[in-house]
């Protein structure tokens, strides 16, 4: 992406100054950072570096302890929370899905019924579509393999029809099969229905491959922020160019 189409983007985050500390420990700390609205945005770096924290943030899962975040037309501080409706607009794929003892089907309705939605069949068949799931909808979940029951979590999420998809490493634990359909499976969701995605994962090919623009942690702050290609390529700080060598960074 050229600096020109970003600076035309559409943001739907701006975090400025955002700071989150855990018993007086900084764990994460972000001067300026945006995404677009529809952008496949990638967060890379060590264990440890503020990923995952980051993202609970933008999930508003816990306010920053300072700064302002600002998403859609509505900023948010440690003081100031987001309404429900924005919340409900976010949600998250996280690493290892928790499922309910039930069917594909019920699981894949559980947030709907939370949010009231009830005769949504019609949904929850798509989104099952969707994951390639159609035929286990009946199945119990505790029966499915690793990828599949990765999928009924992208299902769940898919249902809500969310403005933002949050993964967090989606497909650490996952065959190369199993992988290659949860790329497929975002990857469309980003393209025809204008998700936005942001995306934790250790993998950097899988980053290249996805993102639009990607992101280096290091030490609870971020390093550089670029284009796929440029970020692959051609970074610019010496630390992206170690980390895309695959040299141990810390």
């Amino acid at each position: 992406m050229s600096d020109s189409g970003h600076r035309m983007m559409d943001f739907v985050y701006r975090l400025l100054n955002v700071s989150k500390e855990y018993e007086g420990r900084r764990v994460l700390q972000v001067e300026n950072l945006k995404i677009g609205r529809g952008e496949v945005f990638a967060l890379v770096g060590p264990s440890g570096a503020g990923k995952s924290t980051l993202l609970r943030l933008l999930n508003f899962l816990e306010p920053p302890t300072a700064g302002r975040i600002r998403f859609q037309d509505v900023e948010f501080t440690a003081n100031q929370p987001v309404p429900l409706p924005y919340r409900r607009r976010v949600t998250t794929v996280f690493q290892r899905p928790i499922l309910l003892n039930r069917s594909v089907q019920a699981n894949v309705g559980y947030g709907l019924g939370l949010r009231g939605l009830r005769g949504a069949d019609s949904e929850i068949e798509k989104a099952l579509e969707q994951v390639g799931l159609q035929a286990l909808a009946r199945q119990r979940a505790r029966t499915l393999s690793g990828g599949e029951a990765q999928r009924v979590a992208l299902a769940r999420a898919i249902v809500l029809q969310p403005d933002v998809l949050l993964l967090d490493e989606p497909t650490a634990n996952l065959d190369p099969y199993n992988v290659g359909l949860i790329e497929e499976i975002v990857t469309n969701l980003n393209r025809e229905c204008g998700t936005t995605l942001v995306l934790v994962t250790h993998n950097v090919f899988q980053a290249k491959r996805l993102a639009h623009r990607v992101a280096l942690m290091l030490d609870s702050q971020i390093v550089e922020v670029a284009g796929v290609e440029a970020f692959f390529e051609s970074p610019q700080d010496p630390r992206t160019a170690a980390f895309v060598r695959g040299e141990m960074v810390y």
